[in-house]
């Protein structure tokens, strides 16, 4: 139910957002609006103000707003409050008002976001050196060890492990060429990712070097808080051995009751700190809750602002990316999200806080922006594109053409559409196992 009414109330705010926009502009150039929707099919709520009727319809996959003289199909009289009545840069601006919406309401939610003030993990922006190798995973049959730098992954530099990571996600069980450089030298490996999670995101089963962070204390023992640790304290080796998380963790489990010590980085100055661990329920624990290492940025108004430009600039070419890799076959359909997925993601989000929440609303906002500039026919960029086409050949398209263009973007669309509920449905496990074909 979480899930149902976090995505009723993301899609909600998009398509009000997005229809706003058509509906304003068209106002404000004097064209009469018969409808604003919310939703499509049999109307559910409805009231009528002047010449519009405003309504919410019972299928919440979208909207519309429904002006005169909008095609050539509708029964037109000539008038100058009618859509097709306007000047073609009247249109243009009426048309690209929706997207332009969604784009400017990513940018403020993030905006309002990251105001909030966030931890942002370190190692995302650190180049990615190979700080841990998953016993069995692609990179460890290859031969990958520790130490390792990464170069690049199909032929495209990654400068950090963010960049890592988004580099070799669409890769899921596809061969991809991953350079690295070590000790000998430069060397290129032909690997394949491993598709994990329900997206299926590529996995070479590499990791970085995170030194864990004391986020809390835990009611099970008070050993760290006797011990002298502190909440911030980065725990970056135990009795002189750097281990990962998983490994300093299982050390403390094993060693109940002996004495052990902790190298610790406390802002600028490094402390050691011997902490004895107590026995609860058959492990040693020395009662602290483990994070990764993260930097707090408490940015103000015109800084937030900022960021969120630049976030969502790195979320467009990420966006661009994603569409340039269907042409070339680079992104796999699967990885491909549609309602159900997005429904899921929301009640993930919303199970987390508000933070998370209106963090993915904004990146469906400007996934929903861009998409529909695209050019095909019956999206707002497949209309623009029209016009344009029509601007340059100097005459306007007959209604035959029109309608098979229309159609055109209609089957591309709806081939999507399957494609995306396809993949949703085989993310749901009890539907999934009734696929016997996968």
């Amino acid at each position: 139910m979480s899930s149902l009414l976090s995505f009723l109330f993301v899609l909600g705010v998009l398509v009000f957002v997005h229809e706003l926009g058509h509906f304003v502009v068209a106002r404000m150039h004097g064209v009469r609006c018969l409808t604003f929707s919310l939703g499509f099919g049999p109307k559910l709520l409805q009231t009528k103000r002047g010449d519009t009727e405003y309504c919410i319809s019972v299928i919440p996959l979208g909207g519309y707003v429904k002006m005169a003289g909008e095609t050539v199909e509708d029964q037109r009289e000539g008038k100058p409050d009618e859509f097709l009545s306007k000047t073609k840069w009247q249109r243009f601006q009426i048309l690209i008002a929706g997207p332009a919406m969604n784009v400017i309401l990513a940018v403020v939610v993030m905006t309002g976001v990251l105001y909030q003030g966030a931890q942002v993990p370190l190692f995302e922006e650190q180049p990615p050196r190979v700080g841990f190798v998953l016993e069995g995973s692609p990179a460890d049959v290859a031969g990958i060890s520790v130490g390792d730098r990464i170069l690049s992954v199909a032929g495209r530099e990654v400068d950090t492990w963010e960049a890592y990571m988004i580099a070799v996600a669409p890769w899921a069980d596809r061969e991809v060429e991953v350079v690295v450089r070590r000790a000998q030298g430069v060397q290129s490996y032909q690997l394949t990712p491993v598709g994990r999670g329900s997206l299926q995101a590529g996995d070479l089963g590499v990791a970085p070097y995170i030194s864990p962070q004391v986020s809390g204390f835990l009611p099970s023992t008070t050993a760290a808080r006797d011990a002298g640790i502190q909440v911030g304290d980065v725990i970056e080796a135990i009795d002189g051995r750097e281990l990962p998380q998983q490994q300093l963790v299982k050390r403390i489990n094993e060693r109940a009751g002996q004495t052990l010590t902790l190298q610790l980085r406390r802002g600028d100055a490094r402390v050691d700190v011997a902490v004895t661990p107590t026995e609860v329920d058959g492990v040693g624990m020395i009662g602290v809750s483990l994070s990764q290492e993260s930097r707090t940025i408490d940015p103000g108004p015109l800084e937030a602002f900022t960021m969120s430009l630049e976030r969502n600039y790195e979320w467009s070419g990420l966006i661009f990316q994603t569409l340039g890799g269907l042409l070339t076959a680079e992104t796999p359909t699967s990885q491909l999200v549609g309602p159900v997925g997005i429904a899921q993601l929301s009640g993930s989000a919303a199970e987390l806080g508000f933070v998370p929440l209106f963090t993915l609303m904004a990146m469906i906002s400007l996934n929903l922006g861009i998409l529909n500039l695209l050019p095909i026919p019956i999206l707002d960029g497949g209309h623009i594109a029209i016009m344009a086409l029509e601007g340059v050949s100097r005459r306007d398209f007959s209604v035959k053409l029109k309608e098979r263009m229309l159609f055109a973007g209609f089957v591309v669309l709806m081939t999507l559409m399957v494609t995306v509920i396809y993949n949703d449905l085989t993310r749901v496990e009890w539907i999934e196992r009734l696929m016997i074909w996968r």
